[in-house]
């Protein structure tokens, strides 16, 4: 099982990129925003208006859209529901393993787009560990050979082809009729690394709420 790490949510990324691209070519670390209510009435001396200002960098005031919009962002590291478990049983809190395991279960299984069908895309992604660099894996999902079972086939990867131990870190969640195609990949992995495309149009992805 490949470790996980810190990831920013991708909404609040995209957020705080379009703040800093208010001023093309600038460089993020030197951009703060301002924020100004002119107030009517009489001026000051030299003439302007009074005012309340407000200012801060781009990635405070994305925060404030994202917590509007989504709620607080989540801090510390996503964990997947196997590794959220394990975190569990490491403290001898069998309540907590279990509800972990059983979250899991829910969260796939209760999805509008679950179970997975033949011809779904599904992407993962993994960030850099060690001295492998961040990649992602693509399966599609296809008919298994048993009615109601489907097999989940490792259609590419992004790791360069001489990566040392290349074979062991690519393809380990290809499955040939299961009943459950995704269900290794989503305890495992983690559901903020996947994005499924459907129809050509993505029905889950990573890193949402």
């Amino acid at each position: 099982m490949r470790p996980t790490v810190r990831r920013v949510d991708p909404r609040l990324q995209i957020i705080t990129e379009a703040i800093e691209c208010l001023i093309p070519g600038a460089t993020p670390a030197f951009l703060t925003v301002t924020v100004t209510e002119t107030l009517p009435g009489t001026a000051d001396p030299d003439g302007t208006p009074p005012k309340h200002q407000w200012s801060g960098r781009p990635d405070g005031i994305a925060g404030h859209v994202f917590t509007a919009l989504y709620g607080r962002p989540q801090t510390g590291e996503q964990l997947s529901p196997l590794a959220q478990a394990e975190d569990a049983k490491r403290r001898r809190d069998l309540a907590g393993e279990i509800g972990a395991l059983t979250a899991g279960h829910d969260a796939l299984t209760s999805a509008s787009w679950y179970p997975a069908r033949p011809g779904d895309l599904v992407h993962v992604h993994y960030e850099a560990a060690g001295a492998t660099p961040a990649f992602g894996e693509t399966y599609l999902v296809a008919p298994g050979m048993a009615d109601g079972f489907a097999s989940m086939q490792l259609l590419a990867h992004t790791l360069p082809p001489d990566t040392e131990f290349l074979d062991g870190l690519v393809g380990c969640f290809a499955v040939d009729d299961d009943p459950d195609p995704l269900m290794e990949l989503w305890f495992e992995a983690g559901p903020h690394r996947l994005t499924l495309v459907r129809d050509g149009r993505p029905v889950h992805v990573g890193g949402s709420r």
